[in-house]
């Protein structure tokens, strides 16, 4: 998993109400609210990534005003050019990434990898067949009799990212255990379960 210190300057309206003593402070409150749980992609001058890949900002470090404030006829609100620096998440199409098994449903397992999670489908777990125990919330497989269960510890690969616009749109990260050096981090110690 991938995470960098972004760059980005960006453009806040104060509300009218909020205009006052404490201008450079709503500034920085505004810029705040609207970067985080935002999904942006790459400035080529901060990252050297040919794909435009996106990112997802998890917290802003810094903000800052950038030159003056500015209006617009008809409307009472100020907008101000606030520079923002902020730590972003990007998952890499390929990687292998430690996680943890957050959830079992019928169409597999889901895992948290970093601030997201991924759905590690019940065909990319094991090349047994698998009985699905929902009220325990495991998956055990039917002649290795291996299962995958709510906490424990996986070794796996990225295999397909879709990243929508915001956060509240989806975050959409497939997995595979089914690649030599990858799964249950105790299967991979031989431990068999």
């Amino acid at each position: 998993m991938m995470y960098l210190i972004v760059e980005s300057e960006e453009v806040i309206r104060i509300p009218p109400n909020k205009i006052g003593e404490k201008y450079e402070e709503t500034a920085k409150a505004e810029a705040i609210k609207k970067m985080e749980s935002r999904v942006g992609i790459l400035d080529r001058s901060l990252v050297r990534d040919p794909n435009d890949r996106k990112y997802i900002v998890l917290m802003v470090l810094d903000a800052s005003l950038n030159g003056e404030g500015y209006l617009v006829h008809g409307d009472g609100g100020v907008y101000q050019p606030v520079k923002v620096r902020a730590l972003a998440y990007q998952p890499n199409l390929q990687e292998v990434i430690e996680g943890e098994v957050t959830d079992i449903t019928k169409i597999g397992a889901f895992v948290r990898i970093g601030p997201v999670e991924a759905l590690l489908h019940i065909s990319q777990i094991m090349d047994d067949r698998l009985d699905i125990d929902l009220e325990n919330k495991k998956l055990i497989g039917k002649e290795t009799k291996r299962d995958l269960k709510v906490g424990d510890i996986i070794r796996a690969r990225i295999v397909s990212i879709s990243i929508a616009d915001t956060i509240s749109k989806g975050v959409k990260i497939g997995l595979t255990l089914r690649q030599n050096f990858l799964g249950k981090l105790s299967w991979l110690k031989g431990e068999g379960q």
